[in-house]
């Protein structure tokens, strides 16, 4: 063995052995998230459609230019009885399924859930097939110009691990989004299911997905897919 070898073994066999003494106490440990399961709620009453969560969201997590991972969208509804349609604001965003369609189409298992019941989206083994943006029925999933892999909301995951809220939800005007821990009867998020639970619907409860983005005030003209034209729904009894 030459001399060079010989010393960078030595070396790393000094930095082995001070590695041990290392106190265990500054070794970081994975957040808890064992118990949680994390949920939104949006009040469209107070969603004003300023698009400040779009904007927010963008800034956070860079997708690329026309693409977004949340966004409001402005639908008319014709209310019966009414010549003027009204004007309805609708947060979209990836609904974190606690059945979500998109996991088992996923060929490399890149799509997978959390035990928070965060679902994300691992880009190192996602090969781009698009097979998780056909199953999901909200369309909150895309496939990244950039990275040419699946994209979406992940309820910005790295800010909740570190105790912030996701962007959009710090970024609410409105206070219109409200994100926290369902299986927590003392979260914000729980109280409100609990306190308005006549009013609790979700998107295309039919598809049997069990949604966990919850919306206060959403019309029953939301309910039911119109065949043929993407994020459109129509009146349920129609």
């Amino acid at each position: 063995m030459d001399t060079s070898k010989r010393q960078f073994l030595k070396k790393m066999t000094g930095l082995t052995a001070g590695a041990s003494l290392i106190p265990v106490t500054q070794v970081q440990a994975a957040p808890d998230t064992s118990g949680k399961r994390y949920g939104m709620v949006i009040d469209l009453r107070k969603c004003i459609g300023c698009q400040a969560c779009t904007v927010s969201c963008s800034m956070e997590n860079l997708p690329p230019v026309g693409q977004f991972r949340t966004t409001v969208q402005q639908y008319e509804v014709q209310v019966e009885n009414h010549d003027i349609p009204t004007q309805v604001m609708l947060p979209r965003l990836c609904n974190h399924c606690a059945n979500p369609p998109c996991i088992p189409v996923c060929p490399t298992q890149a799509t997978y859930q959390r035990d928070d019941g965060i679902v994300v989206v691992d880009n190192q083994q996602c090969v781009g097939c698009a097979y998780c943006v056909q199953a999901c029925p909200y369309d909150a999933r895309f496939i990244n110009h950039d990275t040419q892999t699946a994209d979406k909301c992940t309820f910005c995951v790295h800010r909740l691990e570190v105790g912030l809220l996701p962007a959009c939800v710090e970024s609410c005007v409105g206070g219109a989004r409200i994100i926290g821990d369902l299986n927590d009867p003392d979260s914000q998020a729980r109280r409100l299911l609990t306190d308005h639970a006549d009013d609790i619907k979700v998107l295309k409860p039919e598809q049997g997905t069990s949604p966990q983005v919850y919306y206060i005030g959403l019309g029953d003209e939301f309910l039911e897919r119109i065949d043929g034209q993407p994020g459109l729904w129509s009146p349920s009894h129609a």
